[in-house]
């Protein structure tokens, strides 16, 4: 069985085939870094985690760039509430979200590229834009000129804005749509770069535009983040790719479905989130892991205490039944978990088959029970 994903960009279910068999690239939106990681943040890592482990135990060679986003309006307002420098505050959150996911049996990416480290990358990919012809000077911003691609909205199928769309309204816009490549210093952001636009600093979307280009080219096999991403974020960066490269910068869209909390999106705005910091302090990280895993990716998550309690129950039993026996080394998997993942990422399934599992072990088969751990270990990272 091949690996299959849901992709986005067709919203349909089908067989992954890469690029380059010798090197499959991916890369993911990372946390903007102004504060400790909720649950929500916790997800997409967990998620891509596993996709990132069931590549490498197919393909010899896998790259994986999760970015940074450490400029923001939210991190220079966090800044100024707790008095300390944005160097200082992204540091800090950058270290409590790698201790986090770490504690969550999330493995190191292989490029983890910051926003800050790679802004004369940025002003060159907004040259290119500004050179072809894609984007406008107004009032000291530099706008995406979205009617000047004949594909905009090819991923979310939205055209033009409608209610609740993320997107900034302005009277300097051509168009409401258009969006932000540069941002003029003033005196409620002052930090910026000197550029040929003029001192300032990048919209949100150039930034992962300009990096997955630097560390993976043109076009590479799979883009990912939560499904929130999908309008205007990962809409914009493939505008922005499409306008210098006339490529669609990934062949795979892959989006997770939201954390929500009784029926209502987690948010740290709404003020309804668990901290992973908080839950560690209670649940192992492998308890948490396993909660996220036990809902499919791409369906909403409702995560509660119960969830963290019923995720504990089951490893609790799988514990129990492989404790004290003698386990051999082995390099098997299960046929039925890892057909499970290879279907769009059945994490649920596999969870199942893996307590199937476990009621073999309690008739004594050892034989199972190595193939279960190693399978936990390898491809759930439980």
């Amino acid at each position: 069985m091949k690996l299959r994903l849901y992709n986005t960009l067709s919203n349909t279910i089908e067989e992954f085939t890469p690029i380059n068999l010798n090197k499959v690239k991916m890369y993911i939106c990372g946390p903007t870094v102004y504060d400790r990681p909720h649950i929500g943040n916790a997800r997409p890592a967990v998620i891509f985690d596993v996709l990132y482990r069931l590549l490498k135990h197919i393909y010899n060679d896998v790259v994986y760039v999760r970015n940074i986003t450490d400029i923001d309006d939210k991190i220079y307002k966090a800044s100024k509430i707790k008095n300390i420098s944005i160097d200082e505050l992204t540091n800090k959150t950058i270290q409590m979200y790698h201790e986090d996911t770490k504690a969550l049996n999330v493995l190191p990416v292989d490029i983890e590229p910051r926003a800050t480290q790679h802004i004369s990358d940025i002003i060159e990919f907004i040259k290119h834009i500004i050179d072809l012809g894609h984007a406008y000077y107004s009032q000291g911003y530099v706008y995406f000129d979205v009617n000047s691609i004949s594909n905009y909205g090819i991923l979310s199928n939205q055209h033009e804005l409608k209610n609740g769309s993320r997107v900034e309204i302005s009277n300097n816009k051509k168009n409401p749509a258009d969006f932000i490549l540069w941002k003029p210093t003033n005196d409620s952001f002052p930090i910026g770069w000197n550029s040929p636009c003029g001192k300032g600093r990048p919209g949100w979307h150039i930034e992962c535009s300009a990096m997955s280009h630097k560390y993976l080219g043109n076009r590479f096999d799979i883009h990912g983040g939560g499904c929130d991403l999908i309008f205007p974020h990962h809409e914009n960066e493939i505008a922005q790719s499409y306008a210098v490269n006339s490529e669609i910068i990934a062949n795979y869209w892959i989006h997770n479905g939201h954390v929500m909390i009784n029926g209502t999106k987690m948010s740290k705005s709404l003020g309804n989130f668990y901290t992973v910091h908080d839950l560690i302090n209670e649940f192992d990280g492998e308890v948490i892991r396993l909660a996220l895993l036990m809902t499919h990716y791409r369906s909403p998550l409702n995560f509660s205490k119960d969830l963290l309690n019923q995720s504990k129950s089951i490893l609790d039993r799988w514990y129990n039944s492989i404790m004290n026996i003698n386990i051999v080394n082995t390099a098997e998997l299960s046929v039925n978990i890892i057909n499970s993942l290879l279907d769009d990422l059945n994490t649920p399934k596999a969870i199942s088959y893996i307590s199937s599992m476990v009621n073999n072990i309690n008739k004594g088969s050892i034989e199972q029970a190595n193939t279960l751990i190693n399978t936990c270990r390898v491809l759930l990272g439980i």
